[in-house]
């Protein structure tokens, strides 16, 4: 049994033709209801159907693939190709930290007044550009929010 197999609650295959197949339901589905999957936060690994191989990670690429041709893409080229030169390096860990930050920031309860000011902060450093976080973060390995730099918690 793969890994796949045994973390996801929900296994997709994908056949030969390109079609997948969701084993819950016993249905082929589309690409449009993987990304409904994923907005849904649902748990579920794609495997190909002939060789067992996780290919989870490849149909999420494509899932980005397609959202960023479409008509409101959120990464700007630069950005682009900012994440490429960073092959290699050490950014993988740290963009996922940055993007969980923003996700428990964007969780939050907005009428709170200091996590909405510290939230603004950590987003500021979302947003800074990559020579920046390479400087303050030297390089990526010791990553601290800016609002744990600053002495405040994170946490209320």
């Amino acid at each position: 049994m793969t890994n796949a197999k045994k973390f996801a609650e929900r296994l997709i295959k994908k056949y030969p033709n390109r079609r997948l197949y969701d084993t819950q339901t016993s249905a082929y589905i589309t690409l449009a209801d993987v990304r409904q999957l994923v907005r849904d936060n649902a748990s579920f690994a794609v495997v190909d159907a002939r060789s067992g191989e996780d290919i989870t990670r490849s149909i999420l690429l494509q899932i980005m693939v397609e959202e960023e041709a479409g008509a409101a893409p959120m990464l700007t080229c630069q950005a682009l190709a900012q994440m490429i030169r960073c092959y290699g390096q050490a950014m993988g860990a740290h963009l996922e930290r940055s993007i969980q930050s923003f996700v428990e920031f964007q969780d939050r309860p907005s009428g709170d007044a200091t996590a909405t000011a510290v939230g603004t902060r950590e987003v500021g450093t979302l947003l800074m550009p990559a020579q920046e976080h390479r400087t303050a973060a030297a390089p990526f390995g010791g990553f601290t929010p800016l609002a744990e730099r600053d002495g405040q918690s994170l946490r209320s």
